[in-house]
């Protein structure tokens, strides 16, 4: 099979769909791989690397699109990358398409057949191609929030830690999945007072069990996400239901309540946000302001460590990505009913139902595609 590489566009994303180590994988199960010239620059790596390892180069993205059968990135394809892909060719990246209505219309007039990173599925409904970058995120959640607390940055200037004779930050996670574990143990490790609400409780003892009274773990209720919301110096949102839009949890009269130059950092952000006030952001302007809480609502938050996030999340997507291009995708996924469930696009037809429902478009049982 013929797999391109684009390099990513969308701003300050420097992530590369496959590293040096994955392109020599594929190459040695007999394909064909093509990187488009300095893919891999924001990672510190030449095209010299990938013609190391069999891998070949190509002078644009441009021509990634028009030659590849399989498209690998990291991001969902730019409107301009959508109208590039075409009918028949396999597209395997991060969508997010329920919030995203222009994407999904312009994959679904290309024709192509598009595999979404984050609706692979694996053993006890886990997110195996999300969780690498579930933990980074979560991880810089709590590191962003720090910064944002500061006064230059629109902050009230607490220290996440504080200092003996001081009160530490109150964080206040919601959601105890992975990106709310991963904030919360950083937080925690920075000194900070940390809160953490979930409706299940299950999580709750098992995260009670891994804090040891590092963190409060509270069920969730409306009360007590009012009440740890108005006493909160950073609220991180790590809500998430599989592929469908996030929950807006945090009202706006809730924000109203919040300290001034408290901080929320919405982590959700890539599935709409779980914030009423949320917006989408870049690295480049990362925050904004509304009822003098300041708001971090970064689409790509992993962007910002790419030799990190590179390389965790290929660890997790070679596999598939080798199974794709081995048997192709039908086959692949008549083998593995979790790479069934990423089939989000299939030549003009969406196959994941939530996103079908957050759009209200015609939904088709990816089962029926491959039988």
């Amino acid at each position: 099979m013929k797999i391109g590489v684009a390099k990513e566009i969308k701003n300050h994303e420097y992530r590369v769909g496959l590293s040096p180590a994955s392109a020599k994988e594929l190459v040695n199960n007999g394909h064909e791989v093509t990187i488009s010239t300095g893919a891999a620059d924001g990672i510190g790596l030449t095209d010299d690397a990938y013609i190391a390892v069999g891998a070949k180069i190509a002078s644009s993205n441009e021509a990634i699109f028009a030659e590849s059968e399989m498209v690998v990135k990291v991001k969902e394809p730019q409107p301009n990358e959508c109208k590039q892909l075409s009918a028949g060719q396999l597209l395997f990246t991060y969508l997010h398409l329920a919030p995203d209505a222009l994407q999904t219309q312009l994959l679904l007039e290309s024709g192509v057949t598009a595999v979404a990173y984050e609706t692979v599925t694996g053993p006890n409904n886990s997110l195996p191609l999300l969780a690498p970058m579930s933990e980074v995120a979560g991880r810089l959640a709590a590191q962003a929030g720090a910064h944002c607390l500061e006064k230059a940055q629109g902050g009230s200037g607490v220290l996440m830690g504080g200092v003996p004779g001081t009160e530490p930050a109150k964080v206040l996670v919601i959601g105890g999945g992975v990106v709310g574990q991963n904030a919360a143990y950083i937080a925690a490790g920075m000194g900070a007072q940390v809160t953490i609400l979930d409706r299940s409780v299950p999580k709750l003892r098992e995260l009670d069990a891994l804090f040891q009274g590092r963190a409060k773990c509270i069920y969730s209720t409306a009360e007590a996400l009012e009440q740890h919301a108005a006493q909160a110096d950073l609220l991180i949102g790590a809500v998430l239901i599989p592929g469908a839009s996030a929950p807006k949890l945090v009202t706006r009269e809730i924000i109203k309540t919040m300290k001034p130059g408290s901080v929320m950092v919405d982590v959700a952000i890539d599935q709409g946000g779980c914030f009423e006030t949320s917006r989408a952001t870049t690295h480049q302007d990362p925050t904004f302001m509304v009822d003098n809480v300041v708001h971090y609502c970064v689409a790509n938050m992993p962007g910002a460590v790419p030799q990190t996030s590179t390389y965790a999340l290929n660890n997790a997507t070679l596999p598939f990505a080798i199974s794709l291009a081995n048997h192709g995708w039908k086959e692949a996924m008549r083998r593995d009913p979790h790479l069934l469930n990423g089939l989000n696009v299939h030549a003009g037809k969406l196959t994941y139902e939530a996103v079908a429902q957050a759009q209200n478009l015609e939904f088709t049982d990816p089962k029926s595609l491959i039988a």
